[in-house]
């Protein structure tokens, strides 16, 4: 009796019972440690007219909402716009600057070829103009005349746009499909004021050619004497436009 009791206690003992340590069972992972991502967001119809509205509007935190909810940066509109062009196009600073911020991209152009950049460089939209250039602007694009930014801001006398796109690095002595360059727009559709003597000396301090040609085979400085352009006329006599 004694001899099967020994024998019944070290059976147990072997195998992990009694006063012996028991044997750990096997970990198994529970659901709550693993962390599933969440699913990204979808445009649909509504967050784009959403962010549109935002856009024109001048909301930037619409136009921050309707991004986070997931609609596309880059939707079109009738016209071929995406937020940011429309957002330009109305003039929209607070709206364009939440949207450059949020990724949308500054080159991409409406169906008149018209870009956020291109457009804020010929409407002299200084501050959009900035941004843009901040994010990637292409200074060597070209609008639907085949012109850079510089050439209707030249053509207006937006003498600060004309700053900044010179620092930028747009081409000064571009020429456009109708035949015309920064300086050639400056003297032709300017009218010789203070603004547009101060256009002219940027674009020749710049390096701008006086002695380019226009589709009708004249130069800035017979044009600015065609129209009485008295003090471009001494600029570009000045810097060798015979």
């Amino acid at each position: 009796m004694r001899a099967a009791l020994l024998l019944t206690a070290a059976a147990l003992t072997a195998a992990g019972c009694g006063t012996g340590t028991a044997t750990e069972k096997p970990r198994v992972p529970i659901s709550s440690d693993v962390v599933a991502s969440a699913p990204a967001p979808v445009s649909t119809p509504e967050l784009e007219r959403a962010l549109f509205d935002a856009a024109r509007a001048n909301d930037a935190a619409g136009v921050r909402a309707a991004v986070e909810r997931g609609a596309a940066l880059e939707a079109r509109d009738g016209d071929g716009r995406t937020p940011l062009v429309a957002a330009v196009k109305a003039k929209a600073g607070a709206a364009a600057a939440a949207l450059i911020d949020a990724g949308a991209d500054v080159n991409a152009q409406d169906d008149m070829q018209d870009s956020a950049f291109l457009y804020a460089g010929a409407e002299g939209l200084d501050e959009i103009l900035l941004a843009t250039l901040s994010h990637g602007a292409d200074v060597r694009s070209t609008n639907r005349f085949g012109g850079t930014a510089l050439i209707p801001a030249s053509e207006h006398g937006h003498t600060s746009t004309v700053r900044i796109l010179l620092r930028a690095g747009v081409p000064v002595d571009h020429v456009n499909h109708p035949g015309w360059t920064a300086l050639l727009e400056a003297v032709v559709y300017g009218d010789g004021s203070t603004r547009y003597v101060d256009t002219v000396t940027q674009l020749l301090d710049a390096g701008a050619d006086p002695t380019i040609h226009d589709a009708r085979g004249l130069t800035a400085l017979q044009n600015a004497r065609n129209r009485g352009q008295h003090d471009i006329v001494a600029l570009l006599a000045a810097a060798g436009g015979d």
